[in-house]
């Protein structure tokens, strides 16, 4: 029978049931501690965890694992302090250890004093742990390459200079050589350090990988083999491992990722068309458990919000680590099991972001855009407060001592409190967002008076050194009449529609929209998602008054949303977001089939299953007449279990993308339920993951309804 034959046969014969019900308000994060409630947190709390592994940008992963310990170090271009480092016990809750640099202070551009850094600074860290010394190796452009060293993971780190080298990696061999692999084309030169890491061995033989890999090398030696993860410069782009029996080659190079977006669009998520391929996972470490497993932290683009991290298993085949699980090699789930580390961990946000101002020192999440004129800020000259001097700058792009942190995902606010008696003449003080353009909203001094403005303007070109000339603006929304000297400042970011939109308050409460919705963007001339930023510049060539800013707030309205429910002993619908066909019991053929969704359907009680919880986030789906949706190979049936316990056969791992989609995997081949839009009929078990724009054939929506 085809297919379209047999979607007349469904739909004729489901039986009629009970209409749709509201949403039930079902969530598996009940018994969570309550700041994992409210900020962006990985672990699930049911034994699995979900990507990102931080809603926030954190770019250019490396890891290391020493003992029991784990530590991811990370990008920080020209923001200061420089190149962050994590700690996990369990490779999902992590926290901060510090940064290898309080100032990168390598020379007056680093100081926004006479040009600036901007895309450039310091990046792509290598982190290595040899004989009870960390070391990290980040190279700086135009600089050279830093070696810091430290006993601690905490510091203080020592640092000394080598010529540079691009995204790099360093091994040190069993042997006692210590070898560096740098490069983003073929051949990838692979060179010889010192011993004392203070210059290279230049008696070393020539050596280097030669074959199709990429750039930001991961160089490593396991069981004896040599291996080289790099990633295929770009967006939508994969990620390639390359394995030796020596050091001198030959070298085997494989496909390590292949078109992984991990359900990530290429456009803004709400804008995404069917055809959008998305932004892949690429440029990624991968790190060992005591128990022997392997994963992967890796990176992908993620709009205007900047790039962010995923934590994907490794599967080794063949002699090579490919990212993914047996049967669906090469793709990576959002939701899965969490490590087996030996580590038992209660959730817990990596990144909390308020700030009060009320010790002696800074939220430790802020960074400067660039290395901060410390006697121009203060949380001493008045105690409770940040209190920020103004300096002389042509606008807001070249304003010194701006104050950022990064904005968490997939939607956030920020708020601020304001207060601006200590104002000079020239003063522009407020809550931007840092970006190529950037926009803010501020208080503006002059010698007529002060306005509240909203503002936006340019940044010059990718890694432009920058000029003393002001970038280009565009005419700013004054508001009419003069603002109080006490008022508060917010800032909301939908990262799924790249779209921020300014506000103000005269009391903290009702807030009122300042100028027209700000386009977020990811751009090259910072090489950063956009930043919240505090500042006060001065615009007539002279340092100016003060502006003393208080409770920064950030909250998180999604952090537990939709995107973490599971509906478990609920009796849901599922929907396809291909073409909107029901998912429905073909009770006379026990196949599980996707059907239009008609007023028939609708109704049909063959169009419910009752969620039965598997633990760890996994279900199994029970039709009304009792009977278990069940893989077979690539098919679906319908299997009367006779009272006997669900097998991998019926669990499926239920995986929440963002914006309330769902997949189903299969726990015999970790690949999803998939229907072929608009063509209803048999559904299998095929897909290899999501698409971007949920339109593949496997992705979900649910609606609890009355058995």
């Amino acid at each position: 029978m085809n297919r379209s034959v047999l979607s007349r046969f469904i739909i004729s014969t489901l039986l009629a049931g009970s209409t749709l019900a509201g949403l039930a308000a079902t969530s598996d994060s009940s018994g969570l501690p309550p700041a994992a409630t409210r900020h962006w947190t990985a672990d699930n709390g049911n034994g699995t965890y979900s990507n990102p592994l931080f809603y926030e940008e954190f770019e250019d992963p490396d890891i290391i694992r020493v003992g029991e310990d784990y530590y991811l170090a990370g990008t920080t271009m020209h923001m200061n302090p420089a190149v962050q480092i994590m700690h996990s016990k369990d490779l999902v809750n992590w926290e901060l250890a510090g940064y290898c640099m309080d100032r990168l202070d390598l020379g007056p551009a680093f100081r926004l004093e006479g040009g600036n850094i901007y895309g450039q600074g310091i990046w792509a860290p290598c982190i290595r742990y040899h004989k009870g010394m960390f070391y990290i190796f980040s190279n700086v452009n135009g600089v050279g390459l830093q070696v810091f060293r430290s006993k601690s993971i905490h510091g203080p780190w020592e640092r000394n200079q080598l010529p540079g080298r691009q995204d790099l990696s360093v091994l040190f061999d069993d042997d006692g050589r210590i070898y560096i692999i740098s490069g983003g084309g073929s051949p990838y030169p692979i060179e010889e350090l010192a011993p004392d890491l203070r210059g290279f061995n230049t008696n070393a033989p020539k050596r280097a990988l030669v074959g199709r890999m990429g750039e930001g090398h991961h160089l490593y030696k396991i069981n004896g083999k040599y291996v080289d993860v790099s990633a295929i410069p770009g967006g939508p782009v994969d990620q390639m491992v390359a394995t030796a029996d020596s050091i001198e080659g030959p070298w085997k190079v494989e496909r390590m990722v292949q078109g992984e977006s991990l359900g990530v669009t290429g456009a803004a998520p709400l804008r995404a068309q069917p055809d959008d391929r998305g932004l892949w996972l690429h440029q990624g470490a991968i790190v060992d458990t005591p128990s022997g497993e392997w994963w992967s932290v890796i990176m992908s683009d993620h709009g205007s919000a900047g790039r962010m991290v995923a934590l994907v298993p490794i599967t080794w085949d063949n002699g090579f680590p490919f990212i993914g699980l047996p049967g669906n090699l090469r793709k990576a789930p959002d939701t899965w099991i969490k490590p087996n580390t030996g580590y038992r961990q209660e959730p817990k946000p990596a990144f909390i972001h308020d700030d009060h101002f009320d010790g002696p020192k800074l939220n430790p999440h802020a960074q400067w855009n660039h290395v901060p004129d410390d006697p121009k800020w203060s949380l001493t000259e008045k105690p409770g407060v940040l209190r920020l001097h103004s300096l002389p700058a042509s606008d807001f792009f070249s304003a010194r001592n701006s104050l950022c942190q990064r904005p968490p995902g997939p939607e956030s606010v920020m708020t601020v409190e304001l207060d601006t008696s200590g104002l000079a003449v020239g003063d522009n003080a407020g809550l931007a967002l840092l970006s190529s353009p950037y926009a803010w909203i501020g208080v503006v001094k002059t010698a007529e008076g002060t306005s509240l403005q909203m503002s936006t303007g340019g940044g010059g070109r990718r890694r432009d050194p920058g000029s003393s000339a002001p970038a280009p603006t565009n005419a700013p929304t004054i508001r009419p009449t003069a603002p109080p000297t006490h008022l508060w400042f917010r800032v909301h970011c939908n990262f799924d529609t790249d779209e921020a939109i300014f506000s103000w308050s005269a009391n903290g409460k009702e807030f009122t929209p300042l100028g027209k919705p700000f386009t977020m963007t990811f751009q090259l001339t910072t090489f950063q998602g956009v930043r919240p930023a505090l500042f006060n510049y001065n615009t007539s060539g002279q340092p100016g008054g003060y502006a003393d800013f208080d409770n920064y707030t950030v909250e998180e309205p999604r952090a537990r949303g939709i995107e973490r429910l599971i509906p478990m002993g609920k009796t849901i619908v599922l929907t396809s977001g291909a073409d909107g066909s029901l998912l429905a019991a073909d009770t006379q053929n026990n196949l599980l089939v996707n059907v239009v969704a008609d007023a028939a359907a609708s109704a049909s009680q063959n169009t419910r299953f009752q969620v039965i919880d598997l633990g760890k986030g996994r279900v199994a789906l029970k039709t009304a007449n009792g009977r278990f949706v069940s893989a077979a190979e690539e098919r679906i049936l319908l299997k009367d279990l006779a009272g006997k316990a669900s097998g991998d056969a019926e669990s499926f791992q239920w995986v929440n993308l963002m914006r309330g989609d769902t997949l189903l995997m299969s726990l015999t081949n970790h690949r999803y339920l998939a229907t072929k839009p608009n063509e209803p009929g048999p559904v299998t078990v095929t897909a290899t993951g999501p698409r971007p724009a949920r339109k593949g054939g496997a992705e979900f929506k649910w609606k609890a309804v009355e058995p």
